[in-house]
Formats: C-alpha cells, structure tokens, sequence
C-alpha cells in the first residue's frame, strides 16, 4: 500500500463521482487515498478511459531516488521529463510565445 494522490481539471462529473468511490476528495478535483499498486493501476485505467479534454496528475510514493513517481494525462503547460533517472517537470511555453 502507498500513498496515492490524484488532481483532475475539467473531466466530466461522472469521472469524478467514480474517483470518489476509490479516493478521499479532500478538495475540488484533488483525491488522495492508500492503495495497492493494483488498485493505483485500475484507477488509471479509469481515468484514462473518461479525462476527455481535462488533464489529471497522478502521484504515488515509491522506491525511486526522489521517494515518488507520478503519470499524466491531458493538455497542460507542465510535462513529465526524465533527466537522468529522476523525473522531473519541464515548463512547456504557452501557445504563440518564443524565447
């Protein structure tokens, strides 16, 4: 069991009651919960299957070098990146701008 914390923006309210079955909403769109890996892994699937134009970060505590990972789904300025081995957040330039 670990620590699992989810975030939605803008998924369908069907997406969200579901969340809810599984996780705590502590806040709008923010779940958070201890559960299995399978349990983490059906949830994903879930909400993979009904974000539509939202986006969701999924986080959970694991044995890695930062003591967690995390997956997304959905259009957002932030965007997982690995640098070596750690995963980091790379900032995505909003839509028209240049350096």
């Amino acid at each position: 069991m670990s620590l699992l914390v989810v975030l939605t923006e803008n998924v369908p309210p069907r997406l969200r009651g579901r969340s809810a079955i599984w996780l705590l909403e502590v806040r709008a769109g923010a779940y958070t919960g201890d559960v299995s890996r399978r349990t983490r892994e059906m949830i994903w699937q879930q909400l993979d299957s009904g974000y539509e134009d939202g986006n969701i970060v999924m986080a959970w505590a694991s044995n890695s070098e930062s003591g967690y990972d995390f997956q997304t789904l959905g259009a957002n300025r932030r965007e997982p990146d690995d640098y070596d081995g750690l995963r980091l957040v790379a900032f995505l330039l909003p839509e028209g701008s240049t350096l």
